[in-house]
């Protein structure tokens, strides 16, 4: 049961889960010493849920916003212990960094023109709002984004291979007994000249291609 950070703010509640939980003390205090059927229960909540009012939903999705103002507040003083990602390998520093998609490129360039719009906007609402301007793009807009990306993957899958040509076998297959030093190249100083030419290549294709 101890499993986790037991400082870690609590994750923040639906105005679902609200009423899932007031229909659950409902049922405590009228039926104090029956156990309750988890599947019957949820059912029958769900179905209820469903034709409620909006009024009447209003109450929980009031609480389920003050949660999430709760939640925010707390991550924001959150320090996750040293250390403490469970479950989840240690990454090598050496390791090439995943490259970003197109929506994430588009996402870093409008997030400040939205944050300079919307000041108080939360992190979540900014996500959703850039979620819209992305589905609003034309394929025309969204062209130089997943040109980027497209760019960045390759120089990405380069530098894995690169990566794993030295030994460092943590990305890709661990060949166990062999010496770390036993397919060294000196290569990253050539690869980014390589890149260089092959990103000017690339950009020649994309004017074919249009």
């Amino acid at each position: 049961m101890g499993k986790g950070d037991p400082n870690k703010p609590r994750g923040k509640m639906s105005s679902y889960a609200y009423f899932v939980q007031t229909c659950r003390e409902e049922h405590k205090k009228k039926h104090p010493d029956s156990s309750v059927n988890f599947a019957e229960f949820s059912k029958k909540c769900s179905e209820r849920w469903k034709t409620m009012s909006a009024k009447e939903k209003s109450k929980f999705e009031d609480m389920a916003k003050g949660d999430k103002v709760r939640y925010e507040r707390e991550m924001k003083n959150y320090i996750p212990p040293k250390g403490e990602k469970k479950g989840k390998k240690k990454k090598d520093p050496n390791a090439p960094k995943r490259p970003p998609s197109a929506f994430f490129l588009f996402c870093s360039e409008q997030r400040p023109s939205i944050k300079s719009e919307t000041p108080g906007l939360s992190i979540g609402d900014t996500a959703k709002k850039l979620g819209e301007l992305w589905s609003e793009q034309t394929p025309k807009d969204k062209q130089p984004y997943e040109q980027k990306a497209a760019k960045l993957k390759e120089k990405y899958e380069k530098d894995v291979a690169a990566y794993r040509a030295k030994g460092n076998s943590d990305v890709g297959k661990k060949v166990p007994g062999r010496p770390a030093s036993s397919k060294k190249k000196a290569e990253p100083e050539d690869d980014d000249d390589e890149e260089e030419e092959d990103e000017e290549e690339d950009e020649d294709d994309d004017d074919d291609d249009e």
